[in-house]
C-alpha cells in the first residue's frame, strides 16, 4: 500500500518577508493541506466543440467534473487602459442561455444576468467550497499591458478595478452580482525585463494586500512558465510568500511552433530527445532548486495535443521532421480519429503518440497522466492543474485518472461528507 503522505503534509509557516503589516497565511483558507485540483474553464467554450457541440458550466457537473475540483480558474479577463475589463461581455454575463444550457434547467431571461458568469453563480450554490477564480491575462494579450498596468502609477487603481469587478460582482452598469469569483488568477506571458520584474512582484503584492482587506488568504495565483526563458525575470522565489500557489504549465515542450514532431508534455526526458531541459520533471527540479516549496508548485496537464503531417517513418515518427497542422486539437477529438492510428507509447517518459505513416500526434492519455499523479504524490507537490477542461471526454475521464492518482479526495460533495466517486 502506498503511503497517503500527500493528503495530510503539514502547512509550512510562511515567511513574513514585507515587515509589519504583512498579510497572513497564502494558502487557501479552507483545506490549507489539501491537494489542489484546478481546471482552467474556457470563456469561449460556449461556442463551439467537437465532442460537446459547446462546452458548457453545466458540462462540470454531467461529466462528474465539479466535486472533484479544487478551484475553477475562468479563462480570461482583459486589461483595457490599465484596468480590468472582459473579453467578451455576451459570453460572460450577456447571452440567455436555453433551459438545455442551463445548470438549473431555467432557461436565462433575455436582457438579465445571464451568459457563463449566471452559471457559475447556479454552480456555486451546488458547490459552495469550489473556489471560482478569474485569471486575468492569457497567452493571447499583448504582455506590455501587464507591464503599463504594473507601474508604480497605475497599479493601485488597477488591482482594485479587478477586485471591484470580479470580487465585488460589478460586471457592468447597473449589474452587481458578487460572490461568484473568490479569487485571482494572472497569467502574464512574460515578463521582459528587469522593470517588469520588480513591477510584476509589487503588483502581486498588492493584489494580496487588497484581497486580504476583504478576507486573508483568499486565493491569489499565478500561471507559472516552464522554461528559464519565460521566468528569467519573475522573482519566484520571492512572489512564493505572496501567492497561494503557482498553476506550473508543464507543457507545451514541443508543438506546431517547431517543424519537428516531439511531446507536448513529457514527465521525463525520452531517449531520441536531444534537449535534456525539454521535460516537466527538469522543469520542477528547476523550480525546486530554486527554493520554491514543493507545495506550491501545482503541476500542469494538458487535455490537448498537436499534430504534423509529412513526417517519415524513421523511429515511428518521433523527433522527426513534419509539418506543423493546426495550433492544437482537444483530447477529445484527438479520440474521436485515434482508431485510424497506430499508437506507441514512450517507455521512460510513458507519453503515447499516433502515426499513421505520415501524420503525428502528441497528447496525454490517462496512462501517462496517472504517470505524473505518482510523481507528483512522490515530489509532494501542491497537487495538479488543468489546461483546460473541455478538452475531456464526457465521462470525465482524464480528471477521473488525475484525481484517483493523488490517491485521496480533495473536495466534498455538496452537502455531503462522502467523497467524489472513483
Amino acid at each position: 500500500m502506498k503511503t497517503k503522505f500527500f493528503c495530510v503534509f503539514a502547512l509550512l509557516a510562511v515567511i513574513p518577508l514585507f515587515g509589519q503589516g504583512a498579510p497572513g497565511p497564502t494558502d487557501d483558507w479552507d483545506h490549507p493541506g489539501a491537494p489542489k485540483v484546478v481546471a482552467y474553464f474556457p470563456q469561449w467554450g460556449l461556442y463551439g466543440g467537437y465532442v460537446f457541440g459547446g462546452y458548457f458550466v453545466k458540462n462540470l457537473i454531467t461529466t462528474g467534473s465539479a466535486p472533484r475540483l479544487t478551484h475553477l480558474n475562468y479563462a480570461f479577463a482583459n486589461i483595457v487602459n490599465s484596468q480590468c475589463a472582459s473579453y467578451d461581455p455576451w459570453a460572460d454575463y450577456q447571452d440567455p442561455l436555453p433551459a438545455d444550457e442551463t445548470v438549473d434547467g431555467v432557461a436565462d431571461t433575455p436582457g438579465a444576468f445571464a451568459g457563463n458568469f449566471h452559471q457559475l453563480q447556479e454552480l456555486k450554490k451546488l458547490y459552495p467550497d469550489l473556489h471560482i477564480v478569474i485569471s486575468i491575462g492569457g497567452g493571447s494579450l499583448d504582455p506590455s499591458l501587464f507591464s503599463v498596468a504594473a507601474m508604480p502609477e497605475n497599479r493601485d487603481s488597477f488591482v482594485k478595478s479587478c477586485i471591484d469587478m470580479y470580487i465585488g460582482g460589478n460586471f457592468a452598469p447597473g449589474i452587481h452580482e458578487p460572490g461568484i469569483f473568490d479569487g485571482i488568477d494572472i497569467d502574464w506571458e512574460y515578463p521582459a525585463s528587469s522593470e517588469d520584474e520588480a513591477n510584476f512582484t509589487a503588483l502581486l503584492w498588492e493584489f494580496r494586500s487588497q484581497l486580504d482587506q476583504i478576507r486573508p488568504g483568499m486565493p491569489l495565483t499565478v500561471a507559472a512558465p516552464a522554461g528559464s526563458w519565460a521566468y528569467q525575470y519573475i522573482d519566484l522565489e520571492t512572489i512564493q510568500y505572496i501567492i497561494s500557489f503557482f498553476n506550473l504549465m508543464t507543457y507545451d515542450y514541443d508543438g506546431p511552433w517547431f517543424d519537428t514532431t516531439g511531446f507536448v508534455a513529457p514527465l521525463y526526458q525520452s531517449t531520441l530527445d536531444p534537449d535534456p531541459t525539454n521535460n516537466a520533471n527538469y522543469s520542477v527540479e528547476s523550480y525546486l532548486g530554486m527554493g520554491i516549496e514543493r507545495r506550491k508548485i501545482v503541476f500542469g496537464v494538458p487535455f490537448y495535443g498537436y499534430e504534423w503531417g509529412d513526417v517519415p517513418s524513421t523511429n515511428d515518427g518521433l523527433f522527426e521532421p513534419g509539418t506543423p497542422i493546426g495550433s492544437g486539437y482537444e483530447y477529445n477529438y484527438i479520440m474521436s480519429i485515434a482508431g485510424t492510428y497506430q499508437k506507441f507509447r514512450d517507455p521512460i517518459t510513458q507519453a503515447p503518440w499516433l502515426y499513421d505513416a505520415s501524420n503525428f500526434w502528441t497528447y496525454d492519455d490517462p496512462v501517462s497522466l496517472a504517470f505524473k499523479m505518482n510523481y507528483v504524490q512522490k515530489h509532494q507537490l501542491g497537487g495538479v492543474m488543468i489546461w483546460e477542461i473541455s478538452g475531456d471526454m464526457p465521462d470525465g475521464r482524464l480528471l477521473k485518472t488525475l484525481v484517483n492518482g493523488l490517491h485521496c479526495s480533495p473536495w466534498k460533495r455538496p452537502n455531503s461528507g462522502a467523497p467524489p466517486e472513483p
